[in-house]
């Protein structure tokens, strides 16, 4: 039986395996996307029963950040002006379980849950904003963590641990002005500018090591390092832009129907202030919109894009200054990235059924999730796009292989080898070694040493094939040259 070492080795986001939850099951998605637009159409009129529709979304998918936007802007809005209670819900409700005692059990989305009870009558409690925002880095969802981090501090601008974690948060995404913003808002509390003013010195540190990376093929001007969604910048109207961005503010004013000036003013947001700023832009065009397809779209394109970008700003970082924090915030990063593009690309799919693209491409991730069985199902629809049958093949036997299915594996391998053109010459190459590891594991020699020779002919130095094919050699010919 094939040992560890002829599986199929892991794609570059085998890290989302961690998730709670690879994507959620179509009909739960639809669902959700259902209560939202009810949310987004009832906000206008009843704030109590959007709240209730945003409640259900978040709690059933915690990690997005759309749905999250939307709950919090109408509890500010529902609140505004009125004083809420204190932090007596922090302790209250959930079976006497405060959200400490759930955190030290590291129940992390019942933190959650019990948290939207309590922001619901109080969302200026910081307290469990920032436990919120911790379930989240835990449960691997940065850019919900992103949301709950400046809420609290759009609630508490001076408290010394709001800005402490922010500023960590910030730092880890690469954001050091904004790091070192928080940082001096704690200098200025008694007795915590001896603290600050080491950090600020670090993180200044940091920043000039990590300057010139050229984040997004863009340049950091005006100190915006990586433009990401970190809490707390504000975009400078008098700058490059200014006119445009105060411009679309009054448009959007005059006439807050009108879903182009959002998008407008978001992908504006996006080049001259922040990405969240741009985040909370597109949330509102979503509202506004009533969660239409066309918005929908333009704000899953950027939600992928921006996560490609905060996955680029981490290997920079990781780059420049090597340490565990950088390297776990990396493999969050990347498995936020998987959760987020199965989500995008399965609401795609069901969109859209004929549509094979999006099939590949959802399969492609869900394997990348561990999600072998639900990958196989979809890339067998693939399999009927005939320009990626070779591909498909390929794909379909690592998983397979990964499931202990070796005969299947195997079978998938040859119809991988034989459909892959000159032009998918990498892909090639990956089928020719999948083919004879496998081989070898289930001890067919002569299959093995067909396929690595195939292999050796084409690129003699490709991972270990020297040393499998020396191992695969008969003993009489070995020193037959002596």
């Amino acid at each position: 039986m094939p040992n560890e070492s002829t599986a199929a080795s892991p794609g570059p986001g085998d890290a989302a395996s961690a998730l709670p939850s690879a994507g959620l099951p179509p009909a739960e998605r639809a669902r959700l996307a259902q209560c939202f637009q009810r949310g987004t159409q009832a906000a206008p009129t009843n704030a109590d029963y959007a709240i209730d529709m945003f409640c259900l979304c978040v709690a059933g998918d915690p990690g997005n950040a759309v749905y999250l936007q939307a709950l919090l802007g109408t509890l500010r809005k529902k609140f505004a002006g009125k004083k809420a209670g204190g932090l007596a819900g922090l302790f209250a409700g959930g079976g006497g379980r405060s959200l400490k005692k759930l955190a030290l059990n590291a129940q992390w989305r019942d933190v959650i849950k019990q948290g939207i009870d309590i922001i619901k009558t109080n969302p200026g409690d910081h307290s469990c904003l920032l436990a919120m925002a911790e379930a989240c880095g835990n449960l691997m969802l940065p850019d919900a963590q992103a949301v709950y981090l400046r809420a609290a501090l759009d609630a508490s601008p001076t408290d010394a641990e709001v800005n402490r974690q922010c500023a960590r948060f910030a730092a880890n995404q690469g954001q050091f002005d904004q790091a070192i913003e928080c940082w001096r808002r704690i200098a200025k509390l008694k007795g915590l500018a001896e603290e600050a003013d080491k950090e600020i010195a670090r993180l200044s540190v940091e920043k000039t090591i990590s300057a010139g990376q050229g984040m997004m093929g863009r340049g950091s001007a005006g100190g915006k390092a990586g433009g990401g969604s970190a809490p707390g910048a504000k975009p400078d109207e008098a700058g490059p832009g200014g006119d445009r961005l105060a411009e679309l503010k009054r448009a959007i004013r005059d006439n807050p129907a009108a879903v182009d000036n959002y998008l407008e003013l978001a992908d504006l947001l996006e080049r001259e202030g922040t990405i969240a700023e741009a985040e909370q832009m597109l949330a509102k065009a979503l509202a506004v919109s009533g969660a239409e397809i066309r918005v929908r779209e333009h704000v899953e394109d950027r939600q992928l894009r921006w996560a490609r970008h905060k996955v680029m700003v981490a290997e920079k970082r990781l780059e420049t200054a090597d340490s565990p924090d950088a390297r776990a915030t990396l493999e969050k990063l990347k498995a936020a990235q998987v959760k987020q593009e199965i989500d995008i690309y399965a609401a795609r799919s069901a969109r859209y059924p004929e549509n094979l693209t999006w099939k590949y491409e959802l399969a492609m991730r869900l394997k990348a999730a561990g999600n072998y069985s639900e990958a196989i199902r979809l890339f067998q629809e693939a399999m009927k796009d005939a320009g990626r049958k070779g591909a498909v093949s390929l794909e379909l036997g690592e998983c397979f292989q990964k499931i202990k299915q070796y005969d299947l594996a195997m079978r998938n391998y040859q119809e991988a080898v034989e459909g892959l053109s000159d032009r998918q010459l990498d892909l090639r190459k990956r089928a020719l070694y999948r083919a004879g590891v496998l081989a070898a594991g289930l001890n067919d020699t002569d299959a093995a040493r067909k396929h690595l020779q195939a292999l050796a002919n084409l690129e003699y130095g490709y991972r270990d094939v020297a040393q499998r094919l020396e191992k695969l050699s008969p003993v009489k010919d070995k020193g037959a040259d002596g």
